[in-house]
């Protein structure tokens, strides 16, 4: 068990939308001190930087959470920096923290890195049973292979790296740029800008039938500091909420909170992405004792007031209502 207020913990990515949770959970914990590094000043894909920050941060624990990440088209349109941006960071921050001697290293992986089939619910030990969908295969691989190294090095240096897989998050602070965003956020955008604007239909990739699961990003944060505070295994453990939806659902519930009522046109020209993505959460709940608490609407209504609210004071009323 750690003691929080003996730890000095670097938080990569901690200032931004999963990161910012989870140094709140840090700090409500008590922790005795926690670094974010900004990216302007060390870029983790850069070998220099990453020494820097363990030379200057002296830290006991280190969760690693920055990421180069983004939606299909994202992952379609930039393959090869996933791949490379997401293998540098992670592969050399694990090695360099072991020899530094930081106690424990808290590893982030995806869901993405799960096979395209895989049997629902997803079990970690399916991980390896076939490849990843294509189209962010790159990414999810770059990703996995931190659960590689987290267990190669407990096997031969005895080093204390644990291994997460968060399913896709959602909640206040996610990116709502439709170039870069993940379903949920892109979504809301699309109702709310066309509710707006008083269109009659919205189109969405797809034909709506792949079924996601989604999981609030408060929770995340806190499943995510439990297992840093209670788990010390490099065996690979799911972060979910156990609910499955598919986009099809999940767009007529937004479109409803959003209060657009117009028509949905699904492009199937557009690919659907991997055809379902539930995960098994039982070994999270007995390894460290940890289960979701936000109903999923609860979290989509606050999620859309907060973006909501982001517009009313980004721009001015008389803009907005002229949209």
């Amino acid at each position: 068990m750690i003691h929080w207020d003996q730890q000095r913990v670097v938080v990569t990515g901690g200032a931004g939308f999963l990161g910012s949770h989870v140094v709140d959970a840090l700090r409500q914990r008590g922790a005795a001190e926690i670094i974010a590094p900004a990216r302007q000043e060390y870029d983790l894909r850069y070998h220099e930087a990453i020494l820097d920050l363990l030379n200057e941060a002296r830290p006991t624990l280190i969760i690693h959470l920055a990421a180069s990440v983004g939606g299909i088209g994202a992952n379609r349109a930039h393959p090869a920096e996933f791949f490379y941006d997401n293998l540098m960071m992670g592969v050399q921050l694990l090695h360099e923290s072991w020899r530094a001697g930081v106690a424990k290293f808290v590893a982030i992986g995806t869901v993405c890195a799960y096979p395209k089939y895989t049997p629902i619910p997803f079990r970690e030990e399916e991980l390896w049973n076939g490849y990843p969908e294509e189209t962010n295969a790159p990414y999810g691989l770059a990703k996995k292979m931190l659960l590689v190294q987290s267990q190669a090095y407990r096997q031969q240096y005895g080093y204390n790296s644990i291994f997460l897989l968060p399913v896709n998050l959602y909640g206040p602070g996610d990116s709502f740029d439709l170039e870069s965003s993940h379903v949920i956020p892109a979504l809301i955008r699309k109702c709310l800008e066309a509710e707006q604007r008083g269109d009659e239909s919205i189109v969405a990739w797809g034909d709506g039938s792949p079924t996601r699961e989604f999981l609030y990003v408060a929770d995340a944060a806190e499943g995510i500091v439990m297992a840093a505070e209670r788990y010390d295994d490099s065996e690979p453990v799911n972060l979910g909420s156990g609910r499955e939806i598919s986009i099809r659902e999940l767009l007529t519930t937004i479109a409803h909170h959003t209060g657009f009522s117009g028509q949905i046109v699904w492009d199937t020209t557009k690919p659907n992405g991997q055809p379902r993505r539930a995960l098994n959460t039982d070994r999270a709940y007995e390894r460290f004792g940890f289960r979701a608490g936000t109903d999923f609407d609860e979290g989509l209504r606050r999620t859309i007031e907060w973006y909501r609210q982001t517009l009313a004071e980004a721009q001015p009323a008389d803009s907005l209502s002229s949209r």
